[in-house]
């Protein structure tokens, strides 16, 4: 099976949207992860229909593959990063991170994206722990519908300090929830060094039936910092060949979202560091 790579727009967040994909499909990118965001595809702002075509005509014209991500800091409170969260004490808040997810799963399918990445948010101090369950399936509840009439999967990442933050907790909410159709996995390779018993190959072995987004950086065992590859301590060659062995047909999406300072150069970097892991130096797509 043929990788696919992408590489994440919160990496770029210093070029327009539009240099930005063309940048990606100059390199020889197969694809993007979109954060929506102020500066790359607004949700909350006017004509997003009209805004969603143009971007998709864009796309298709470059031929790249996309993931809708939902990561962006402060995309509906100026003040707290990633708030509100699904997990907010506050049920109004709650249902503004739900209908932003809502939102993005419109988005995805008018862009024919592959999937809609999300993830659970931290458990607000003074929160029992089957209380921040209860929220969170809740507000999931109207994103999963919307996931299954568009016919887009949901791919809830663990995230590392998150109430959903490792593989056991993703099937958890997943018996949680009835294991639903559209519930699929985001596996972040770093997150996997960072904290999982189980090295990053074999996570992406236990992940393969869920995978449905894939994020890939460097990264040190219990440090959550996305690091460019080689910095890091991951051993890439098996983590690849453990991906590609899988049959999972979407993008893996390099996730370096704190060096934007430098992101054209890491995004050429990137690509040349994954080739050659995977014995592909030849501008062919890896595999």
């Amino acid at each position: 099976m043929t990788l696919r790579l992408g590489y994440g727009t919160n990496g770029l967040t210093d070029l327009r949207l539009d240099d930005a994909l063309g940048l990606l499909a100059d390199l020889g990118y197969d694809g993007v992860g979109l954060t929506l965001d102020h500066m790359h595809l607004d949700p909350l702002a006017p004509d997003l229909a009209a805004r969603t075509r143009q971007v998709a005509r864009r796309l298709t014209g470059l031929g790249l593959g996309v993931t809708v991500e939902t990561g962006a800091r402060y995309v509906l409170d100026p003040r707290r990063k990633h708030g509100p969260s699904l997990l907010d004490p506050d049920p109004g808040a709650r249902a503004a991170r739900a209908d932003l997810l809502v939102t993005a799963v419109g988005v995805a399918a008018d862009l024919g994206a592959h999937a809609v990445h999300c993830f659970s948010g931290i458990t607000p101090p003074h929160t029992a722990t089957d209380t921040a369950w209860e929220r969170l399936t809740g507000a999931l509840a109207p994103v999963l519908d919307a996931a299954e009439r568009a016919g887009v999967p949901l791919a809830v990442e663990p995230e590392p300090g998150h109430l959903l933050a490792s593989l056991a907790d993703f099937h958890h909410l997943r018996t949680l929830l009835g294991d639903p159709g559209p519930l699929g996995l985001t596996l972040d390779i770093g997150h996997c060094q960072c904290l999982e018993p189980a090295s990053p190959a074999d996570c992406v072995k236990e992940a393969a039936p869920w995978l449905r987004h894939v994020q890939i950086e460097d990264m040190r065992r219990g440090v959550h910092e996305h690091l460019p590859f080689g910095d890091g301590e991951i051993d890439f060659p098996p983590v690849l060949e453990a991906l590609a062995a899988t049959g999972y047909a979407g993008l893996t999406v390099v996730e370096l979202p704190r060096h934007s300072h430098a992101g054209p150069e890491l995004a050429r970097a990137s690509l040349d560091f994954l080739r050659r892991a995977t014995g592909t130096t030849d501008g062919a797509a890896p595999c």
